[in-house]
């Protein structure tokens, strides 16, 4: 084992897990990865969910009392879910306190079937707020255009928020935007800028995977040469963007007051193409202020064979432009890829949740006590 986890600790970047289930809390796995491999937090999705409650292990007392309650589907998974949440947070709650409220973080998604209602997941981002009751809660929003005007409210609200699919640089600009007219209002409200916190969750080997696909059907030397590039390039510039938009003195206002930065979070960081090393967007996206969820794999892979060599963002911007400027020379529409990925993730979740709702359903049905 090498010290590559400390290492990327060390350089600034926090270690979250991106993965979540009753087992993981119960066996104590959760705490062990805390105490020896430097996780500082955990996000969730509606996949991740999907694929812990499915696999049944540690939810059946609860799924029975539910079902003997006769609640909905929507209701016992919520229940269910912010269960999940709410113990996570209590095992990173030391990490919280330690690093006053910067980590120690778990994040839960608003229904991903709401993801083009504003209303609607401001709604349903306080009603999770409250739901789990734990101030190092993050609620996850997607950066849909519905979702920008979402996360100010929220913000302004004194929620603290996880903005997630992130794909495109200008949408990313978007939901910085977002976020300090959030501190804005919440500022106007008279609230403590310094407990409200975010991060903005920018999804990388999701980019390579389309990009790639599209270079191998253009067939050239050319094309074949940039493969593995535009994912690294996309999330180095969006760093770029960060230091950009948290140097201006609209920030600088905001600074004064105590607001946190929205902190950039690399999101899809397990590799899907086998030709890459599995640590490659661990080890090439190190900065200060970041933050890297990992599943599982791409941890134990980091923390085996991860070498760390320092900050490797600062100074790489003029070559990710040349990057992503070949790439659109040979035909391939980057506006067209980052809507594509933002669709697709949408509708992704969506599937997952729906599943989820499925698998849930018969267990309750199967679960019912028979009338007397």
């Amino acid at each position: 084992m090498t010290d590559a986890l400390k290492r990327l600790s060390d350089e600034g970047v926090a270690i979250w897990l991106d993965d979540l289930s009753r087992k993981r809390i119960t066996s104590g796995n959760l705490a062990e990865l805390i105490d020896q491999q430097h996780v500082v937090g955990v996000t969730t999705n509606p996949a991740i969910f999907q694929k812990a409650i499915s696999g049944g292990d540690g939810y059946g007392q609860q799924l029975a009392d539910l079902a003997a309650r006769k609640v909905t589907v929507e209701e016992a998974i919520r229940m269910i879910t912010t269960a999940d949440v709410r113990d996570a947070a209590d095992i990173l709650r030391p990490v919280y306190d330690a690093t006053e409220g910067q980590d120690g973080r778990v994040s839960i998604e608003v229904d991903p079937r709401l993801a083009h209602n504003t209303p609607a997941t401001i709604a349903e981002a306080k009603q999770l707020a409250w739901l789990v009751d734990r101030p190092n809660t993050l609620i996850k929003i997607p950066a849909t255009k519905a979702g920008l005007p979402a996360i100010t409210e929220v913000i302004g609200k004194g929620i603290s928020v996880n903005v997630t699919l992130i794909f495109s640089l200008e949408r990313y600009r978007e939901v910085m935007d977002a976020y300090l007219a959030g501190l804005e209002k919440a500022k106007a409200a008279g609230l403590d800028l310094s407990k409200i916190h975010s991060v903005a969750s920018f999804f990388v080997s999701r980019v390579d995977s389309e990009i790639d696909k599209r270079l191998d059907s253009v067939g050239t030397d050319e094309a074949k040469a940039l493969k593995g590039k535009a994912a690294l390039a996309n999330a180095r510039l969006a760093y770029e963007a960060y230091e950009e938009v948290f140097s201006t003195e609209r920030w600088a206002a905001l600074d004064k007051a105590h607001a946190n930065k929205q902190r950039p979070l690399w999101a899809s960081t397990g590799v899907k193409d086998p030709a890459y090393k599995d640590t490659l967007y661990v080890v090439d996206l190190v900065a200060p202020g970041t933050v890297n969820t990992m599943p599982e794999g791409t941890l134990e892979a980091t923390a085996d064979h991860g070498v760390v060599e320092g900050d490797t963002i600062s100074g790489t911007y003029e070559q990710s432009r040349a990057e992503l400027a070949a790439v659109a020379k040979l035909g391939i529409s980057y506006d067209d890829v980052v809507q594509l990925l933002e669709e697709e993730g949408v509708e992704k979740f969506a599937v997952s949740w729906n599943d989820l709702l499925k698998s849930t359903e018969a267990e309750l049905e199967r679960l019912a006590p028979t009338e007397a």
